[in-house]
C-alpha cells in the first residue's frame, strides 16, 4: 500500500489539471501555432509558466486504484501487476484467465 499522502497529492494534481485544462490547452495551441509571430507565442509560453506547476497533465502519476502502487501499472485495468494477478487468479476480472500450454 502506497503512502496515503502520495495518493492524496496525486488526487490534488488531478483536480488542478481538470480545473486548468481548457486554459492550458488554449495556451499550448497558441504557443505551438507557427502562423503567429514569435512575440505572441512567447507571451503564450510565459502565461503557461504562470499557471501552477501541478496544473500540467504530465505531473499526474498513474496509480493502482486499489493499492496506490505507482509502478507496474496496467492502464487497461487501472491496476498494478500484483493486484491484477491476485484478482485474475480469483476470477474477479472478466475475460482474464491464467494461461497454460
Amino acid at each position: 500500500m502506497a503512502k496515503l499522502s502520495s495518493i492524496n497529492k496525486n488526487e490534488k494534481r488531478k483536480k488542478l489539471v481538470k480545473q486548468y485544462a481548457g486554459k492550458f490547452a488554449k495556451l499550448k495551441a497558441q504557443a505551438n501555432d507557427e502562423s503567429l509571430d514569435e512575440g505572441e507565442r512567447l507571451i503564450a509560453r510565459l502565461k503557461m509558466a504562470e499557471l501552477p506547476r501541478n496544473a500540467n497533465p504530465t505531473r499526474i502519476r498513474n496509480r493502482c486504484e486499489l493499492t496506490g502502487r505507482p509502478r507496474a501499472y496496467y492502464r487497461k485495468f487501472r491496476l498494478a501487476r500484483v493486484m491484477l494477478r491476485d484478482l485474475a487468479n480469483k476470477g474477479l476480472i472478466p475475460g482474464v484467465t491464467k494461461s497454460s500450454w
